[in-house]
């Protein structure tokens, strides 16, 4: 497939259509790790980092966290027991997530607008990898996940940008939807 087709089909595909009695094998997500790896940094940072919830048990332990997150810090008047639900399901239908988390360079030596769109890069490496295999994945920014400094024991100049969900799907396939780029771009 070519490049272009491939950031075409790219889709946000959610949890609830994952095919839960199918793993995602180790080795397939080291390789979205790794072509993460290989996005643009400057200076040579490197400033992502990754967590990987892949078992069941280290999938549950965070299910409890956003869940209890959720309902902690959620006000009355806004609290939805089906949210609730959905955000303690989608770990447990994943075939994993993973953190995405910031690692900032401790010398700040780049703006952190730079480490973060490095970091976006990266996200965006794996979500292109997971296209070309026909492998569902969503990047889920939460309350609960960009607040999940201390569950996940991140350093003081690191922070969680979300969790990327990953798992084999029975999605329908779904046209892309854009406006002509024609209205974004001005020549001069």
């Amino acid at each position: 497939m070519d490049i272009t087709s491939l950031i075409h089909r790219r889709r946000s595909i959610f949890p609830k259509f994952y095919v839960q009695d199918k793993p995602v094998e180790r080795a397939l997500i080291e390789q979205l790790l790794e072509n993460a790896n290989w996005a643009p940094t400057h200076k040579l940072t490197e400033p992502w980092r990754f967590q990987v919830f892949h078992s069941p048990e280290s999938r549950e332990t965070l299910s409890n966290y956003l869940a209890d997150h959720y309902r902690r810090t959620t006000p009355p008047d806004l609290f939805s027991e089906e949210k609730m639900q959905k955000m303690s399901e989608n770990p447990r239908r994943a075939g994993a997530v993973i953190a995405i988390i910031l690692h900032r360079n401790p010398q700040e030596s780049l703006p952190e607008f730079e480490e973060i769109a490095a970091v976006a890069m990266a996200v965006q490496n794996m979500w292109l990898t997971c296209t070309a295999l026909n492998l569902g994945c969503y990047w889920g920014t939460s309350k609960a996940a960009l607040e999940a400094h201390d569950f996940l024991q991140l350093a003081p100049n690191e922070r969680c940008l979300g969790m990327f969900y990953l798992g084999w799907h029975e999605a329908p396939d779904v046209p892309g939807k854009r406006r002509d780029i024609a209205e974004k771009v001005s020549w001069k």
